[in-house]
This record gives structure tokens, sequence and C-alpha cells, in this order.
């Protein structure tokens, strides 16, 4: 089968050519489609709930909002395991599922199990975390005030409420978090002596605040042939209002206020960290989260583009500085494997020039490299996996046995064509010439690069964390081998035909070979004279290896 499919493309070198073109053609039109990141996504199908119980000790939130919650969550399908933290007022529980889960999929079951849920207390309200992996940070940024205007309150409001807000409604962008500064919040100091002189207690001041701000509505009222709608409008929109608040009415009518029991103010809400940026002090920031499944390198192209948007609305002297940008490790590793492919070109170009001395034949070698390169992006598309480092690095082991078999294919040809001139013999008869030489090498080059290809077969079997490092690699180099080994019995007798013309120089009269054979034949009479010293010498330099070998330290990366 192998022969009839060399003799075909032999014979029909121009369909060949037009088939491997239209493929081409559709994989780089798929090109766009296929997302890009730095690296795979190491991390489980997980989902993270995340309840907040403020002023709770920890020991009062395990009990009263993580256990149950996880007691519940543990029933839900395709669940490996789930695991509760519980702080200072927040309760935060990661559920991990079975490798292969889809992530929106466990979403909903997660929320379907929480609504379920019935004995958690009073205004506890369960939430779920981004759709997105440990992976997702892709971008971040910081504010800078050169000026000196604002402070870190106004920064980190303009961060919450301005750039926050627009850039979480970019495509792919899953969530915006926001790191550094001060949260602006309303603080009441209240005297514990006017509390006692009145009469009033903590407890009736805060539900004075809760009932004071809020709107209420009403009915409509019909007047004139027009309805009116009647609502009750309470939101505090400022300190002064909320001292305005009436807290209780004294005997002879006098009406308490928040003013009257403690003071109002305005005060950063307590922290557990903050941002630090070069050195010159704090800084606020805002880290970009990827939905997970989105092309990392056009989701950030889409941040900057709004982050320069917003640029013209920020503040005088308010700057956005880039903190953390991974598309440049995505672009350095794109370019890794363009300068790989580009240096192998050029190495193949060389050699087969210089030792079958004949332009033409480089071309039958370095044609089929890059196609085979471009085509195996297309399986990509249809197995989910991401352009990375790994997937590229599968490329690029791939690449050098990749040539191998054009390169004999080519020098088996000249072989056969070698002290003649192309014009001193029929057309017909060059072409069964260079047929019959693919045809004799063929098959065992097409097997060869059979064996290469399952050699990384054993790499699919790993799982969880380590199959999912490895599987991008083994599957880009698995792809690439197939498709060098389907084009050396398709491409190459095309381009074989089609290039091999003109004058085939004896190996005996080639300057480059001649010497080489005067270097090389004293070395292989040497060993083959002394061949039981030439095998305990390197038996010796084996054993000598293992001690070393033994001592060089080993982790997982």
């Amino acid at each position: 089968m192998i022969k009839s499919i060399i003799r075909f493309c032999a014979a029909n070198p121009v369909m060949t050519i037009a088939i491997v073109a239209i493929a081409s053609l559709l994989t780089i039109f798929s090109l766009p489609k296929l997302p890009l990141d730095a690296l795979p996504d190491l991390s489980d199908t997980q989902v993270i709930v995340f309840a907040e119980w403020p002023g709770r000790s920890p020991d009062l939130v395990e009990d009263q909002i993580t256990y149950p919650m996880v007691t519940s969550l543990l029933a839900s399908p395709r669940v490996k395991y789930v695991r509760g933290l519980s702080m200072l007022g927040a309760s935060q529980i990661l559920v991990v599922f079975e490798d292969g889960t889809d992530l929106y999929w466990a979403r909903s079951r997660i929320a379907e199990k929480l609504a379920s849920v019935q004995q958690l207390p009073q205004g506890v309200v369960p939430t779920l975390g981004p759709e997105a992996t440990g992976l997702g940070w892709v971008f971040q940024y910081a504010l800078v005030d050169k000026s000196g205007k604002n402070d870190l309150a106004q920064m980190r409001s303009l961060q919450d409420w301005h750039l926050r807000l627009s850039l979480q409604s970019v495509p792919g962008v899953a969530e915006v978090a926001s790191v550094g500064g001060f949260v602006k919040q309303y603080e009441i100091s209240l005297d514990p002596k006017k509390l006692q002189a009145y009469g009033i207690s903590p407890l009736q001041v805060s539900r004075a605040i809760r009932n004071g701000n809020q709107e209420v509505g009403a009915n409509v009222l019909e007047m004139g042939g027009t309805d009116f709608a009647i609502r009750g409008r309470g939101y505090i929109k400022s300190m002064n209002e909320i001292g305005e608040i009436p807290v209780a009415t004294l005997d002879k009518g006098r009406v308490v206020s928040v003013a009257d029991l403690g003071r109002v103010q305005m005060v950063p809400a307590p922290r557990a960290g903050a941002g630090e940026l070069d050195g010159e002090g704090e800084a606020v920031s805002g880290i970009v989260i990827m939905r997970i499944g989105e092309n990392a390198l056009n989701v950030i192209e889409r941040v900057k583009e709004r982050i320069s948007e917003l640029k013209k609305s920020l503040p005088e002297g308010v700057e956005i500085v880039t903190v953390y940008d991974r598309s440049d490790l995505i672009q350095s590793a794109i370019s890794t494997l363009k300068r790989v492919l580009i240096e192998e070109i050029i190495v193949v170009a060389l050699i087969v020039s210089i030792f079958l001395w004949h332009a033409r034949a480089s071309w039958v070698a370095i044609l089929p490299l890059p196609i085979a390169v471009l085509l195996s992006f297309l399986p990509m598309l249809f197995s989910g996996l991401t352009v990375n480092l790994m997937s590229l690095g599968g490329i690029a082991l791939a690449i050098g046995a990749m040539v191998d078999a054009g390169i004999i294919l080519v020098e088996n040809a000249h072989k056969k064509l070698e002290g003649r001139h192309t014009k001193d013999i029929p057309d017909a008869e060059r072409r069964h010439i260079i047929t019959e030489a693919m045809v004799e090498m063929g098959r065992p080059l097409f097997f060869s690069l059979l064996v290469i290809t399952v050699s990384f077969l054993p790499i699919f079997a790993l799982v969880g964390r380590e199959g999912r490092l490895f599987g991008p690699l083994a599957f880009t180099k698995t792809v690439s081998m197939g498709w060098a080994a389907v084009l050396a019995i398709t491409l190459t007798p095309a381009l074989a035909v089609l290039f091999l013309r003109g004058n085939f120089v004896r190996e005996e009269q080639h300057i480059v070979s001649r010497t080489l054979h005067r270097l090389y034949n004293p070395v292989v009479d040497f060993v083959v004279k002394w061949k039981k010293s030439v095998i305990a010498g390197a038996t010796l330099l084996v054993l000598l290896t293992i001690p070393i070998a033994l001592k060089i330290p080993s982790e997982f990366m």
C-alpha cells in the first residue's frame, strides 16, 4: 500500500501539492482560534465557595457555616474532595472534582447544593468564586500618582469604582481583583457615657441606622387624570445625614440622634495586606483574572486596549503602570519555535547542498518540514489543547527527527542519478528512477518514523498534574511525527519528481566526501582492529557515570 501511495503521488505531483496546500491553508485560517498561553494549566477542576459573617470568631464560623456547607457539598456528584478554611469573619471552601469534569457543570452542581443548605445564620449568603483557574492571572497593573494630589484611599476608590468595573466587562475577563490602598468606610464612635446617660444600647443605634438607610414605596395617587407614584426616599448620601438619624425620643419629646451619642467619621477599613511598587512606597494595583478556556494573548490585548481608553479619563497626574504581562512570555515561546524552525531549515539546506552539491535537492528535504509543523496545529484545535511552552516544545523536539526522512529519500534518489545529467536521459526515465528510489526507501522510513511516533504514547497514561503537564508535549510530538511520516510518502516524492533535475556529481568526485573519507577511514580501521579494547573502554565509561548520576539532585520541575 505504501509503495502504491508513493507511485501515485510521484505520478501526480501537482494534485498532491494542491491537496497539501489546501490542508495548509485550512490550518492557517484555524490558527487564530487556537488558545495561546505560556504554560499548560495544571490545576484541578475546582470551585471556590466564599461566605462572610463579619466579626465572628473562627470556631463559630466553623460550626455555623463551614461544617454545614462542607457536609452538604460532599454529596455532590464527581467530587474528589472538599477542603474548608475558617477565618475571622469568613469561610472559604474548596471543592475539587475528578479529572475531565466540565467547570461550568461543576459550578451548577455546587450552586444547586448551596441552595439546599438551610441552617446557615441569617444574612450569610455563600458566593461562588470566579470561573477561572490558578493560571488565570494574566495581567496586573498599578496606579501611580506622580502629582501627590491623591491619597491611597482615593486611588483605591478610583480602582474599585472606575477601572475595575470597566475592565470586568472586557470579553474573556472573569474578575479584576483590587490590591493595596485603603477602602473607605463610615465609622461611628459611640461614647459609652452618653449611651448610659440616655439609656440607649448599641443595638438600638445599629437598628436605627439600618432603618434610616432605606427607601419605601407606596401606592399611586391620581390627581387631575395623572398618576403620581409615592415613595419615601431615605438612602444616606453624606456623613451629616448619618449623624441626623434619630435613635430615640425622650419623655419631653426631645429626639436623640446619632450625632448626640458619638462621632461619625470616614476611616479606612481594616486590611490584611498592602501593595508596594518598586520599593517606592505603597500603591494600588489591579489583577486581571482570565476566564477558563479563553485565549490568553487575545484577552491581554483587549485589556490593554481598554486601559488605553481609560487613561484619558484618569485624574491629572495619575498613571497606569504595567506590573505583569504574560503576553511577553507567550510571544517568547512562539519566537523560540520560529527560531528553531528557521535554524533547522538553514542547517538542512546547507548540509544537503554541500554534501550532495545540488541546490534543488535541498528544497525537497526542506519544504515538508514547515508544512508538517503547520499541520501539527490542526489536531490541537479539535483536542482542546492550548499553544504553550510544553506543546511547542513537543514540536521543537520532533523537528530534528522529522527532517531525517526527507534527507534519506533525497540522498537515495541522488545516488541513483549520480554521474548523470537529466538532460541526457528522457524525462520518463528520470521520473521512473526517482520514483523507484523513493519506493525503495519509503516503506522502511515510514515505519521508522512511526516507531518514533509511538515512543511517546506511554506518556498519555499519566494522570493528574503529571498528565496535564507532559500530555501537550507528547501529543504535539506524536502528531508532528505522524505528519512527517505521511508527508514522507506523499509530498516528498511529488517534490522530488519536480525538483531533482540537473547534474548529479558522483560521491567519489566530491571534495567534501573525499576529505571526510580520508579522516574517517583510519578511525574505522582502529576501532575494528582493537574492538575488544574499545568495547571495554565504553563499558568502563558508562560504569563511571553511574555514581555521578546517583548524586544529581532531582525534583518534579
